[in-house]
């Protein structure tokens, strides 16, 4: 048994698994598999909520080289797009060069807000690269090396970027995309889901480590 208080069959649960880490949405997979649609619906919850707690308790910090963003989430809406925009879902990212991503929920991308996230993930001494938000001020006066590209003028100068966090956003976005609307109640899990995605790697070893982690907490 894969999950705990779950009346599905072993093989119908690691069928759904499958169709989960392809990134099939809950509707389709039932379909597929041969059962209740709500059926796969509270399946897929329970994986993300899994995931999502898992995720949650990693408490590594980060060293080296390190990309810093935030990015908005939400449907489309008219006025004000980007930062501050009414509505949306504020994330800040922090990712290390060739390596993990941590995302976190927050209210604004003020400083106040991201410093002690940025602390408490992220080892002194480490290189950081932002672009050019006035929130980032902070880091020239702190115990990280900081540079900055100002992309009004361009998005890559050698090896001053945030590409490869701007690449999660797009990832994370696109995923998704597919479900057509996410009740914010439910935002955080495919946030961490997304994450998890990022981080673990191919398909297999994300269905690898899905076994791992259920097995592991139930």
């Amino acid at each position: 048994m894969y999950v705990k208080h779950c009346k599905l069959s072993i093989n119908k649960q690691l069928e759904l698994m499958k169709y989960f880490v392809a990134g099939t949405t809950a509707r389709t997979a039932a379909s597929l598999v041969g059962i209740h649609r709500n059926t796969a619906v509270r399946f897929f919850h329970k994986l993300r909520a899994k995931i999502a707690q898992v995720q949650h308790n990693r408490s590594e910090q980060f060293s080296g080289k390190i990309e810093l963003d935030e990015s908005y989430f939400g449907g489309v809406r008219k006025g004000k797009r980007g930062r501050g925009a009414a509505g949306k879902v504020a994330v800040f990212g922090i990712l290390k060069r060739g390596g993990k991503v941590y995302t976190q929920i927050v209210l604004d991308a003020k400083a106040n807000t991201l410093m002690p996230i940025i602390r408490r993930k992220i080892e002194p001494d480490s290189i950081v690269y932002t672009d050019c938000w006035r929130s980032y001020n902070a880091l020239d006066v702190s115990e990280f090396k900081h540079y900055r590209i100002n992309h009004s003028r361009l998005f890559a100068k050698k090896k001053n970027h945030i590409n490869g966090i701007e690449n999660f956003w797009n990832q994370a976005k696109r995923h998704m995309r597919k479900f057509n609307g996410i009740p914010r109640e439910h935002f955080h899990l495919f946030l961490k889901e997304c994450e998890w995605r990022f981080n673990t790697g191919t398909p297999n070893e994300l269905l690898v480590d899905l076994k791992k982690l259920l097995k592991e907490n139930y």
